[in-house]
């Protein structure tokens, strides 16, 4: 079976700062794929060039089988790729619904009573049902991250990314996280993660990957990388003896 994402030799520069660099993985359907590295490293403009917001210098990008490189953002998010940002950027003057509804209309296509419903369902697995006439400018750090979560999947995406969701919440409040984000990849949606919340990522991706200046430097079992001498230099910034 073809990998529902295949990216190939990435590569992008601004001048002489080179953030993706010769970057290439597959992720299988079904998988949950977490990605680490310190701030800078390139990690974000990564799912930039996924979603189609930035176009890159070299490389190709694959989603179910398709080269999708040339794209455009708005193709790539009707063919089932969307994502979380890091920093929650809802319409803050209009409810939890309305923003839902945006998202199943204008990614999904949806509308009328199908729509409605989507987005009813999307709530409810995000618990944000109960808020869901609440204006989202007025909502906690948590239900904030939930609702980026709840636009993401009212797009109807087969791959989810996430960028730094967990960041800034409770331990109380990444467990509920985790969880929310489980049960989105028991529905078989696939999973490229971002984040610096290690024992958030432990708990749900297969696999990890290192990221630095732009570059995979480690790849493979999540316990694994994160006990690794050049990870914990580069990552944790903790100097250890090979």
């Amino acid at each position: 079976m073809s990998p529902i994402l295949h990216l190939n030799g990435l590569s992008k520069s601004f001048g002489a700062v080179t953030v993706a660099d010769d970057l290439s993985y597959e992720l299988a359907e079904g998988e949950a794929l977490g990605i680490i590295g310190p701030n800078g490293a390139g990690k974000t403009t990564m799912f930039n060039l996924i979603t189609g917001t930035l176009a890159p210098g070299g490389g190709t990008i694959h989603f179910q089988g398709e080269d999708v490189t040339r794209h455009s953002a708005a193709r790539r998010c009707r063919a089932g790729i969307a994502r979380s940002f890091q920093v929650p950027q809802p319409f803050s003057g209009m409810t939890v619904f309305e923003n839902a509804m945006i998202a199943a209309t204008q990614a999904a296509g949806l509308s009328g009573h199908e729509a409605e419903r989507h987005c009813l369902e999307v709530l409810s697995q995000t618990d944000l049902i109960n808020k869901a006439n609440t204006v989202s400018g007025s909502l906690t750090l948590l239900d904030r991250k939930r609702l980026e979560l709840t636009r993401a999947l009212c797009a109807k995406p087969r791959l989810l990314l996430l960028d730094e969701i967990a960041g800034g919440l409770t331990d109380g409040e990444c467990v509920s996280l985790i969880q929310t984000i489980k049960d989105i990849r028991a529905n078989g949606v696939s999973i490229v993660w971002i984040e610096h919340v290690v024992h958030a990522l432990l708990a749900v991706v297969d696999r990890l990957i290192v990221i630095d200046f732009g570059k995979k430097i480690a790849e493979g079992d999540p316990k694994t990388i994160m006990a690794s001498p050049e990870v914990q230099e580069i990552y944790l910034g903790i100097e250890v003896d090979a």
